[in-house]
């Protein structure tokens, strides 16, 4: 492989980059259907068949897409944990609460969840979309238990951690609809106090 074939590579991950952050734009403003492969394209900047090229299907490109975006946002947070790691105590456990409750109260949730409900009357996309629930799901468990400085060896921590997680998603959903965001503070409250006192 010569140099003359890096900058051609380079503009193809950057294109690939580009539809990707512009499908997950696209799917948390106008949801499934509202977002077809020729509306990401155009605002990804490139032709339809340029994001043909990357993406046979519009499944393809959305799943992608999702995975991409919860990828670069896990990297983010897994970049925190030596900051965090070095605070003791609740302080410690706020900011984990805060950081876990914005993964699912940002355009990435919104995004997943309107795959999710495509994928649920969508044969063709239930498939690569449980999958990927499943293996982001795990990842933000174990990001949790690092963050938190959680021991789920201990009896009811493995199943505490799950149920607030579980109530994260609650509060993403409800940020829908409504700016929680009042609410939503006093929640990361009350849950940094509840796992301070458990962890």
């Amino acid at each position: 492989m010569g140099p003359l074939s890096l900058p051609k590579q380079d503009r193809s991950r950057a294109t690939r980059q580009r539809l990707l952050e512009a499908a997950v734009a696209c799917l948390a403003e106008r949801g499934w259907g509202g977002s077809t492969v020729a509306v990401v394209a155009e605002r990804a900047g490139v032709s339809r068949g340029a994001a043909q090229h990357h993406f046979r299907t519009r499944e393809e490109l959305f799943t992608a897409a999702v995975e991409y975006v919860a990828e670069q946002r896990s990297a983010a947070v897994r970049g925190l944990l030596p900051q965090v790691q070095l605070i003791i105590g609740p302080a410690r456990t706020h900011m984990a609460v805060g950081q876990l409750v914005d993964l699912c109260t940002g355009p990435l949730f919104r995004a997943a969840l309107h795959l999710w409900v495509a994928a649920a009357d969508d044969d063709a996309l239930r498939t690569p979309v449980t999958e990927l629930e499943a293996r982001v799901g795990r990842e933000v468990h174990r990001m949790a238990v690092e963050l938190l400085g959680a021991d789920e060896r201990r009896p009811g921590v493995r199943e505490t951690v799950q149920g607030f997680l579980d109530m994260c998603r609650g509060l993403g959903l409800a940020h829908l609809l409504t700016d929680d965001t009042a609410r939503r503070e006093r929640v990361v409250r009350h849950w940094t106090a509840v796992l301070s006192n458990l962890l």
